[in-house]
């Protein structure tokens, strides 16, 4: 048996890793046009896909002396869920976690923060509808 055959063998049963590229791929895709969005907006980008121990988040700007963490999420027209309904409690603790480590990393702990959601759905054709809540959840609130 040689390796092609090994590999056409294998792939059917991988199916879930190709839909797994695709969805990494839509979300990258959406993280973009949300970023070009925020910046048409006057925001100033300083951030993308921060990781640490506490989280992740998409998007990190600035506006003026306001530090905004962006969620992003991203939909085909197929898909069925509400983007805006996508964000659970947990990511939502996560990401107030996250946004903490990094103000403090970053010495920034005394200016104020804001949690900001962009929607990107796209349709099979044409552009993006993209969609911008401000202020869309606090600690506080949820």
């Amino acid at each position: 048996m040689n390796f092609a055959s090994i590999i056409r063998r294998c792939l059917p049963s991988l199916s879930w890793l190709r839909r797994l590229d695709r969805r990494q791929a839509l979300g990258r895709r959406g993280e973009r046009a949300a970023a070009r969005h925020l910046k048409r907006r006057r925001l100033r980008i300083i951030a993308r896909n921060y990781r640490c121990p506490a989280g992740e988040v998409d998007l990190i700007c600035t506006d003026q002396e306001t530090v905004v963490f962006v969620e992003v999420k991203t939909r085909t027209s197929d898909d069925a869920q509400d983007p805006q309904d996508a964000v659970s409690n947990t990511q939502r603790r996560r990401q107030f976690q996250a946004a903490r480590f990094f103000l403090n990393e970053a010495t920034a702990s005394h200016r104020p923060a804001r949690f900001d959601m962009v929607t990107v759905l796209w349709p099979k054709h044409g552009r993006a509808d993209i969609e911008h809540f401000e202020d869309a959840y606090r600690p506080d609130r949820d």
